[in-house]
């Protein structure tokens, strides 16, 4: 990461936006897909194991931002915490007028409304019968699109 940064100094470039990784551990798919237990749960329904990777990743990540700041005195580098953000948001769902921190709007099935053998919009074949990845009525409530990706209202309050 800090050669490719230090790659695009030196070729000129001064100005960096630099995000961290946001709570993998409260994505649907991660949810739906990979082991845990329900002891491995925090109080807002999300997979602590796989939420600290991400915080272990996003600590090496804010040292390797410091040490540019040295080694690259005339860039301009900001730092973004999109982890507390995005889990700020997860937390305070109700808050911020969200009815579904962890389902997705346009899935198919399961505690999660996430399926990775139907995806958002594909139409399968599910044990003979043809099944469809729709979305929500209204994706304004929810704060994840498909498992992975957010919602535009969502996106709405990262950027404000």
């Amino acid at each position: 990461f800090s050669t490719i940064i230090k790659n695009i100094y030196f070729g000129g470039g001064r100005s960096f936006l630099i995000h961290n990784t946001g709570p993998v551990g409260c994505l649907p798919y991660i949810l739906d897909r990979l082991p845990h237990t329900t002891s491995q749960m925090d109080k807002n329904g999300c997979a602590t194991p796989y939420n600290e990777v991400a915080q272990d990743y996003n600590k090496l990540l804010k040292e390797a931002v410091i040490q540019l700041r040295t080694d690259l005195p005339m860039a301009a580098i900001t730092y973004v915490d999109m982890y507390s953000i995005k889990y700020g948001l997860i937390t305070n769902a109700t808050k911020e007028g969200f009815k579904y921190p962890l389902r997705t709007c346009c899935g198919y099935g399961g505690l999660y409304n996430y399926n990775r053998h139907v995806g958002c919009g594909s139409k399968v074949t599910l044990n003979g019968t043809q099944v469809e990845g729709k979305s929500c009525k209204d994706p304004s409530v929810y704060v994840n699109w498909d498992g992975v990706h957010f919602t535009q209202a969502s996106n709405h309050i990262f950027s404000g």
